[in-house]
């Protein structure tokens, strides 16, 4: 994930990364402002906490319905914001709505009461217990599963959420927090910050603000981690990554090339958790290279409200010159140019679909994310090899392995220095499974009960035996 600007304005700008044409601007809030987002948002942590389960799931499910119901105004919103085609942004909604919807029907057994058997007949169990209002900073790239998926497991617990969003989002950021309030949650248990970072990082350091979990880049990571350290304030880290899309030689090259092309293609190139380096056993190279390039070519770039678009504009001019720069750095490191690589001419922040082979570590595009467009192909003697190539990266966030042999793929697996590894598939979430990283993608987890549980007080209590 590329950093996030230092905001230097005194407000947030949103613009249609289509067409160049402004959207909105979102003035900063003031001091005063702040401080009763924070005050409202302890107000309402304290009637949340007390608020039994079922009542809780019950504006759970109101808020899957509201997400919903609105699924089409949210939709158009974020892809007029951020530039994802419409069939996606329909996607992204419809995948919160059933996140909550998972979150509401296990959640409450993940987090009940959990017996502990001890000798002596003593009674021993371990609550799962609230701890606060969590600071949440999530980027522009899904700018609502990001926040369902950290919102949605905090607040089962009793917790509250203020959401401070990136800049070029906010009216996404806004229309969520409508949503949550539709659904009955109390006033001010979601918010919003719209502010710069030197006001934030004061939050963080703030007693009402128990926690923060961030997804970003690696410097911002950094300085929130450093930041919440010193408050003794523990944190969350999703910092991106560059994962490996690995084709063994017994492996299935039409369903690889497939599956690679959406891996690597989907949200414009823009995702965390995506495939990044395509790592080739060498008796497959070349085949899965022509085909993987043959697809890619046949992807039509334009308008992403258009159904038939494939790939959109990237979300910012900025971040689209910085992709174009690391791709120029690799070329001229000595990698080959197979398609694309060029910035597309006219209004809009279109970037062609590239592919470059003969990548190797110390290569930009090897070592660095790519978060747009970009594919890098490197060649693997053999699986070991190929391993050896998966972890030499500074990210460990996911990495896809395509093999016919399940059983040597889990093997592999388990050498591999990530968070999550798929086998003949693609790096994806699901509100059942954790998703984070090793290394410098972070730590923490988010979803499935690793994520339910992340920001409890697991409280044991120990009831000694009378007599």
């Amino acid at each position: 994930m590329p950093n996030e600007p230092i905001n230097s304005a005194s407000n947030a700008t949103s613009r249609n990364p289509a067409t160049d044409a402004l959207i909105a601007t979102y003035p900063f809030q003031t001091a005063v402002e702040v401080e009763k987002t924070l005050q409202k948002a302890a107000a309402a942590y304290a009637i949340w906490r007390a608020v039994p389960m079922n009542e809780r799931i019950a504006a759970y499910r109101r808020l899957a319905t509201e997400l919903r119901e609105r699924s089409e105004t949210l939709a158009a919103l974020i892809t007029e914001e951020m530039g994802k085609t419409i069939a996606a942004a329909r996607a992204e909604i419809e995948k919160s709505a059933a996140t909550i919807e998972w979150i509401a029907e296990h959640g409450p057994k993940i987090l009940a009461d959990e017996p502990v058997a001890v000798d002596g007949g003593d009674q021993v169990h371990v609550s799962y217990l609230p701890i606060g209002t969590i600071l949440g900073i999530m980027p522009w790239n899904l700018p609502i599963w990001q926040v369902i998926r950290a919102s949605g497991p905090i607040m089962l617990s009793g917790n509250g959420f203020i959401l401070k969003h990136a800049p070029n989002v906010m009216g996404s950021a806004y229309a969520l927090q409508d949503v949550y309030t539709a659904a009955g949650f109390p006033a001010g248990l979601f918010s919003n910050l719209n502010t710069d970072n030197e006001t934030i990082a004061r939050v963080i350091a703030d007693r009402r603000i128990a926690a923060v979990t961030l997804t970003g880049s690696v410097r911002a990571g950094a300085a929130v981690a450093a930041r919440a350290g010193k408050a003794i304030k523990r944190s969350l880290l999703e910092l991106g990554g560059s994962d490996a899309f690995v084709v063994l030689a017994d492996a299935n090259i039409d369903l690889a090339v497939k599956a690679g092309i959406e891996a690597r293609f989907q949200n414009a190139g823009q995702v965390c958790l995506a495939a990044k380096r395509f790592i080739l056993e060498r008796p497959i190279a070349e085949e899965f290279t022509r085909k993987f390039v043959a697809a890619a070519r046949q992807m039509k770039v334009g308008d992403p409200r258009d159904p038939a678009t494939v790939l959109g504009p990237m979300a910012r001019k900025d971040l689209r010159d910085e992709l174009h720069e690391q791709v120029q750095r690799t070329i001229r490191a000595g990698a080959t140019l197979l398609l694309g690589g060029r910035k597309v001419e006219g209004p809009g922040n279109f970037y062609e679909p590239t592919i470059l082979a003969d990548v190797v570590p110390g290569m930009a595009a090897f070592d660095e994310e790519t978060f747009g467009p970009v594919a890098a192909i490197t060649i693997a003697d053999d699986a070991e090899h190929a391993i050896r190539l998966v972890n030499t990266s500074d990210y460990g966030l996911g990495g896809n392995l395509w093999t016919g042999n399940i059983a040597r793929a889990q093997d592999m697996a388990r050498r591999m220095e990530t968070g999550g590894v798929f086998i003949n598939g693609f790096s994806a979430s699901n509100a059942r499974i954790p998703v984070g990283g090793v290394k410098h993608s972070g730590y923490g987890r988010e979803l499935s009960h690793f994520g339910l549980r992340e920001f409890t007080n697991a409280q044991a209590v120990w009831a000694k035996t009378a007599g």
